[in-house]
């Protein structure tokens, strides 16, 4: 496999994708594709999706096309899927609470241990399946449990503190619902999520139509 450093980001945010259709494509017992079928799926040249996987080595063969199993199995490798991949939420409001209730973190690959939040009502309660600490006692549950992920489910005027919080005592990722821009830090990564520029993107969409 080739240095994933050197992948393009736009290539990278395809991998999710390709991995969603697989596994739907599992699901309904498929077990082979061409890069045609799959390139009709993506919205891409079927060029370019032997181009993506060839970033990567290159996944098919001639001929035959590709086993979807292995496929899926490879590229949930590459994006990490299969670590278990420890995860906090910081902020247990509705947010928080839709977050923890609807994402399927465990299928995703990712483990969430518990939420954290400073309103004395919330702590002790659950949200999902995990527990709502104290945000006072998060230094010594980060430095006992080792989380690697934290999700931004806080208002945005505290955003930039607590990402700061997160970052001195050893997060190495936070996934940002905010709506403030956090900019990567030094083996720091950010993934910012703006909800509202889908929204914006649908409207968009249907004036094409009109």
């Amino acid at each position: 496999m080739k240095d994933t450093k050197s992948v393009p980001e736009v290539v990278a945010r395809r991998l999710p994708r390709y991995y969603r259709y697989l596994d739907d494509l599992l699901k309904k017992q498929i077990y082979r594709i061409s890069s045609n079928e799959l390139s009709k799926k993506m919205g891409v040249t079927a060029s370019q999706v032997r181009q993506d996987f060839n970033f990567f080595g290159g996944f098919g063969q001639q001929g035959y096309g590709y086993n979807v199993e292995m496929l899926h199995k490879e590229i949930g490798t590459i994006l990490g899927l299969y670590s278990g991949r420890k995860t906090i939420i910081i902020g247990a409001g509705y947010l928080g609470h839709a977050l923890a209730n609807h994402t399927n973190f465990k299928k995703r690959g990712f483990t969430l241990i518990g939420a954290f939040d400073i309103d004395k009502e919330k702590i002790g309660t659950n949200i999902g399946e995990v527990q709502v600490y104290d945000y006072a006692n998060l230094t010594k549950f980060i430095v006992d449990n080792k989380p690697e992920i934290a999700i931004l489910a806080v208002p945005r005027i505290a955003v930039r503190k607590v990402a700061k919080d997160l970052i001195s005592m050893g997060i190495k990722a936070l996934w940002n619902f905010s709506y403030i821009e956090l900019e990567d830090e030094d083996d720091v990564v950010i993934e910012n999520v703006h909800l509202s520029d889908s929204l914006m993107m649908l409207s968009y969409k249907l004036n094409e139509l009109e």
